[in-house]
């Protein structure tokens, strides 16, 4: 456990810029706190003790702001970023390198019994307050965008947005972890590809009424708002 606990740190120094000192990493950084504590728990579930590992989760849950029951399984090198609203259930797996920030759920959909949390591969990136729910599981190298919510299997390096999340394929692509400005957005895309359509059938159409004559194009005021807003989007 003081091996996992080292990587722990080790992925702390090499992800956050913040990050100043040794001494720093073990005060104030409760995704550590959080992580050690549970791997401590964990250790106690796996014994069958009835009551104590539950025990030392809520005090987890109270001393950082993040709740993992102790049955969870989590590999070395995970960072929980910031981690306050972080929940992550009791059959939910989580594999090396993982990056979870603020907000995310790794969360059940029902009562049933038996494996009902996701499962996440290496080297996965889930972003602020995103949400990953029910018996799913998440390949190695995926980033999962800030607010989406994952509800279906998802490969091996892809990348995830919207409600509910969509997949973009990036496979053989490598990309930054703390790169978030860099996750596409799926609505904009397909509003502006209803938007070319639209306007090549009000040209056609108008063509048409013009006997064959090539007409001018003319943009409305509502066209100018919904263009803007694709433009601020970055699409």
């Amino acid at each position: 456990m003081l091996q996992t606990i080292k990587t722990d740190i080790a992925i702390i120094r090499e992800r956050d810029p913040a990050a100043r000192s040794l001494a720093e990493i073990l005060l104030c950084y409760p995704g550590l706190h959080a992580l050690s504590l549970h791997r401590f728990s964990h250790r106690l579930w796996q014994l069958g003790l009835p009551l104590l590992p539950r025990l030392l989760s809520q005090l987890g849950r109270l001393i950082t702001g993040i709740e993992i029951h102790p049955g969870a399984q989590i590999g070395s090198g995970v960072f929980i970023d910031h981690g306050m609203g972080v929940v992550i259930g009791e059959t939910a797996v989580i594999g090396n390198r993982c990056l979870l920030f603020q907000g995310v759920t790794l969360g059940g959909t029902g009562k049933q019994t038996g494996k009902r949390h996701p499962s996440l591969g290496e080297n996965v990136i889930v972003g602020a307050g995103a949400k990953v729910l029910g018996a799913i599981s998440v390949g190695a190298n995926t980033r999962i965008g800030a607010g989406s919510v994952l509800l279906r299997d998802v490969e091996h390096d892809c990348t995830v947005v919207g409600v509910p999340g969509r997949v973009i394929h990036q496979s053989g692509v490598r990309i930054d972890p703390l790169a978030h400005s860099q996750l596409p957005d799926a609505e904009a895309q397909v509003i502006r590809n209803l938007m070319e359509r639209i306007d090549a059938l009000e040209n056609a159409l108008e063509q048409q009424r013009r006997g064959g004559q090539p007409g001018g194009t003319s943009q409305s005021l509502k066209d100018r708002e919904i263009l803007e807003f694709l433009e601020g989007s970055g699409i």
